[in-house]
């Protein structure tokens, strides 16, 4: 069961209902996030940054739990947070700043981990690769940056690379409003919206533009399709365009090329998009105040949602079994005792790594594995190496940071040999499809009949 959560650029709160029967379920207080400001923090928790005024020198970000509406946790990092994202696992928290840095902290402790330059003006969205391997961020530069996360926790390959990111995709020309990543980690595509009129698609293997729609307004959101066909686009005029990503596509004359439709019913604005694969369904947010759920099939309106006042600027999907009814551990004993609830503790102003160029600091890059091979040599040699490196941990022992170095080289050896074993099976299901097609052809020449 779904629930659509969704926040406003006011101070009107955050609002939750099921998607199938339109009951509210939460409402939480006192939120007044930016667009890309509002996110899921690994299953537990919501988290949002604020800016009051978008012109202040000052910001905050907000802690919810699923049980209570009010704030439970305020951070105050060290300069204001536009864009916020979080990894699948709920172990790392990225913010965007408004000078174009980037901030990455430890969710469990509030440790900043990293800060560095990304952009020469302020990010606007921020969102990690379905691996987590990767960090994908949006400027009002127009430019889009791929950040790779074992580079950004290497300090020898810093000081050895000309730059920290992996792509430049520099196409727009002005600010990046939105961004989308599809399946595959560093093969998957991107999707970039901006105030150019355009959305870009760009591949991450390749690192190189697809393709560039031009649309009739500016587009501040998109969401893809699951299956990756079509991508939505919801634009300043009130429509939902719907845009092709496959090669070949039957383009509306109506709209331009590669826009085969659109949806209409906002009156102001769309602001947000969304995409619940298990209903297939869209949902969409506005500067109206009110959240449309499309079917993705008919393009019909199945159920509206109000918000309590003002624009809708963030919509989140959440299944409501895995969040509202588990009963997580509490991330320390401390903070749970503070705050009486299940929120981590908050997010440190400062730096808790050394700036002198030390490379001996504690962080751990958590991978997505997509397939496991159980009980072989590697998989039990990575249990030994975790089990040291909690031992070593409680000892407060310096070698733990070398031990994890060791445990992420060890997962990336094991990843690698899978590649191989792929490529192996790909060939051979080659090398069998032309044998098939050649002796196809020879029992056809045989019978007297042309190929």
């Amino acid at each position: 069961m779904e629930v659509v959560v969704a926040s406003s650029s006011v101070d009107a709160g955050i609002g939750c209902w099921e998607i199938q029967t339109g009951a509210e379920q939460h409402r939480y207080k006192s939120c007044a996030s930016p667009p890309h400001g509002l996110v899921c923090v690994g299953q537990r928790f919501l988290a949002s940054s604020q800016l009051r005024v978008p012109s202040s020198s000052s910001g905050s970000i907000l802690y919810w739990s699923w049980s209570k509406p009010q704030a439970e946790v305020k951070s105050f990092p060290e300069e204001p947070i536009k864009a916020l994202a979080a990894n699948r696992e709920g172990t790392y928290i990225v913010g965007g700043s408004v000078s174009g840095d980037i901030f990455l902290w430890e969710v469990a402790s509030g440790r900043q981990l990293r800060k560095w330059h990304a952009h020469y003006r302020a990010v606007n969205c921020l969102v990690f690769s379905d691996d987590d391997s990767l960090l994908i961020s949006g400027s009002e530069d127009g430019s889009v940056r791929v950040w790779s996360l074992f580079m950004i926790f290497d300090d020898v390959r810093q000081k050895q690379a000309d730059h920290l990111y992996e792509h430049n995709f520099s196409g727009h020309t002005l600010p990046v409003t939105d961004l989308v990543t599809g399946y595959g980690g560093c093969n998957a595509i991107i999707v970039s919206a901006s105030e150019d009129r355009t959305c870009k698609v760009w591949s991450l293997s390749k690192g190189k533009l697809l393709r560039n729609i031009v649309f009739p307004s500016v587009i501040d959101a998109i969401a893809l399709d699951p299956g990756e066909h079509v991508f939505y686009a919801g634009s300043r005029d009130g429509k939902i365009y719907i845009a092709a990503l496959n090669a070949e596509s039957t383009s509306n004359k109506k709209y331009g090329l590669h826009i085969i439709n659109s949806l209409s019913n906002h009156s102001k604005v769309v602001t947000c998009l969304a995409y619940c694969a298990s209903g297939n369904l869209l949902i969409s947010g506005s500067e109206d105040g009110i959240i449309r759920v499309w079917d993705a099939k008919t393009h019909n309106i199945v159920r509206l949602f109000k918000h309590a006042k003002g624009p809708v600027n963030n919509i989140l999907v959440v299944r409501q079994e895995v969040y509202f009814n588990s009963r997580p551990r509490p991330f320390s004993q401390a903070s749970s005792r503070r705050h009486g609830s299940l929120v981590p503790p908050p997010l440190d102003k400062h730096a808790a790594y050394p700036t002198d160029g030390d490379v001996n600091v504690k962080a751990v890059i958590g991978l997505q594995s997509t397939c496991r091979k159980s009980m072989d040599d590697s998989y039990l040699s990575s249990h030994v190496i975790n089990n040291q490196i909690k031992e070593l941990q409680q000892q407060c022992s310096s070698a733990a940071a070398e031990m994890e170095m060791e445990r992420v080289k060890l997962d990336c050896r094991r990843s690698m040999q899978m590649v191989q074993q792929w490529k192996k099976m790909y060939e051979n299901l080659h090398q069998f499809c032309v044998n098939e097609l050649l002796d196809g052809d020879q029992a056809a020449i045989s019978d007297g009949n042309p190929p």
